[in-house]
């Protein structure tokens, strides 16, 4: 007797093990395949059971949860909202998220394991902790300055500290609020199918995921090409340029809008933007420096990330010698985003490296304690510390004395470029306003800010738009706000 009953207690045994192996199998195995079943709704409603951390912005909030008391309990809220959508991004029970929105979406929403209630299983339970804060780099002041400025005409601003890389100001207009697109009725709905038919496609990122042909403002990569590679020694020295000057294999000739380009100097050149002269400064610099120096500033670089995607601006790598010459104007097919720009303004104004731009400051738990932090670092040498010296006279030169005037801040020294560029068939688009610059304040050890400005929609009035008429006074509202805060 007492052998079967040995015998069924290891079968039952046996049985409670194959139990919990099965379950271990459909608990941990198995379990991130129910998780993304359509049909299983219990982690949507986990997500929205719970207020959503948030997003700060110099210790202020800019979302919020509201209970709606339905299944999918909590909503995402936010405050200016079309004033920060550039950088939050929304929070869709429907459409899903975006921008910090999505890249933070663990911190966010409590799924990260680093808040789990016991961390150490928090893999393993799978808990959902208390959602984190994302606090941002960025400066309220300079926001807000960038978003009046543009004042809802197609564009963008980008604003960096130059010595950290720090990301002070984002902005991408006509915009939206986020917050529209909130919940599962059918506002939402209605929302989502408006802002994608609107033409001025105010969810398009312009800061970061649009690229426009960059114009003048390339020249201070040229300029700086040039005098790294010894094609320039001396910016005071007339350059061996003619006015106009013919591309090389073509009969086009390219001319300029002001007198004095005809050998002008480096500085002549670039105070007063001669196409003339940095066309064939780019065809002597030759295609090796030209793309080596393109690609240190960070052109072709697919894989930046702010913390979410930044489109890649781009330098073509195979050019013959007349298409390298326009490329070195900006034209052709450089293209450039906003970021990118003022990536290439705050090298000029630090020692000649190029920052690796960044949005988060930090992580932090519900009750603050901090999850992880951002710091400065170096992507790429663009230039030696000496080049950089010379361009930060040159772009001194332009807001001093020449196309960028409108930019002067007292109490300030500003260094600038503007530029204008012209695209569609024949140029018959109305031209970008593109207006990059920095600033430092008198007695400051380094600059402040470093700021790119570009305008889609600029009226036709091509004076205004090369002389800083645009561009120019929204970059320079940007900078004083930094520099006053």
């Amino acid at each position: 007797m007492t052998k079967y009953i040995r015998r069924a207690a290891g079968l039952c045994a046996l049985l409670l093990v194959a139990l919990l192996v099965n379950a271990a199998r459909v608990q941990v195995v198995q379990a991130p395949s129910y998780d993304r079943n359509p049909a299983n709704r219990r982690p949507a409603i986990a997500r929205y059971g719970q207020p959503r951390g948030d997003i700060v912005v110099e210790g202020r909030t800019v979302t919020g949860s509201e209970d709606t008391g339905g299944q999918f309990r909590y909503e995402r809220t936010y405050l200016d909202g079309p004033l920060y959508a550039s950088v939050t991004g929304f929070a869709s029970q429907l459409y899903g998220t975006t921008l910090l929105e999505g890249t933070e979406d663990g911190i966010l929403s409590g799924s990260d394991p680093m808040l789990a209630p016991l961390p150490l299983l928090g893999g393993l339970t799978r808990a959902r902790g208390t959602g984190g804060s994302v606090v941002t780099t960025l400066d309220a002041a300079a926001q807000r300055a960038a978003y009046e400025g543009l004042d809802g005409r197609r564009g963008a601003v980008a604003a960096i500290e130059p010595s950290t890389g720090r990301i002070l100001a984002l902005v991408s207009t006509p915009s939206y609020d986020p917050g529209l697109l909130s919940g599962t009725g059918p506002a939402a709905s209605r929302a989502w199918a408006g802002l994608n038919a609107q033409a001025d496609k105010p969810m398009l990122n312009r800061a970061v995921r649009q690229t426009y042909p960059p114009g003048s403002t390339f020249k201070v990569l040229t300029a700086a090409a040039a005098l790294d590679s010894g094609v320039v020694e001396d910016v005071d020295e007339p350059t061996r340029s003619p006015n106009p000057y013919r591309l090389p294999g073509t009969t086009t000739r390219l001319t300029n809008e002001i007198e004095g380009c005809e050998d002008a100097s480096l500085r002549y050149a670039f105070t007063w933007s001669c196409n003339t002269v940095f066309a064939k400064l780019g065809v002597d610099v030759g295609l090796d420096d030209m793309t080596r120096t393109a690609a240190n500033f960070g052109f072709n670089d697919r894989t930046l990330r702010i913390p979410f995607s930044v489109a890649p601006s781009n330098f073509d790598l195979r050019l013959d010698r007349a298409q390298l010459g326009l490329s070195s104007i900006g034209q052709f097919d450089t293209r450039a985003t906003p970021l990118q720009m003022a990536m290439i303004a705050a090298a000029v104004a630090g020692d000649g490296t190029v920052k690796k731009p960044y949005l988060v400051e930090r992580t932090t738990s519900r009750g603050g304690a901090t999850l992880t932090t951002t710091g400065p670092r170096i992507l790429h040498q663009a230039m030696s510390a000496s080049t950089a010296q010379r361009m930060r006279e040159l772009m001194t030169d332009v807001v001093e004395k020449g196309t960028g005037t409108v930019a002067a801040i007292p109490g300030a020294t500003v260094g600038g470029k503007t530029g204008t560029a012209q695209h569609g068939v024949g140029n018959s688009g109305t031209p970008y306003a593109w207006f990059i610059s920095w600033a430092r304040a008198d007695g400051a050890m380094e600059p402040a800010v470093a700021v790119a400005v570009v305008v889609e929609d600029a009226a036709a009035n091509r004076g205004d738009i090369t002389g800083g008429g645009f561009a120019g006074p929204i970059a320079r509202s940007v900078m004083e706000a930094v520099l006053g805060s």
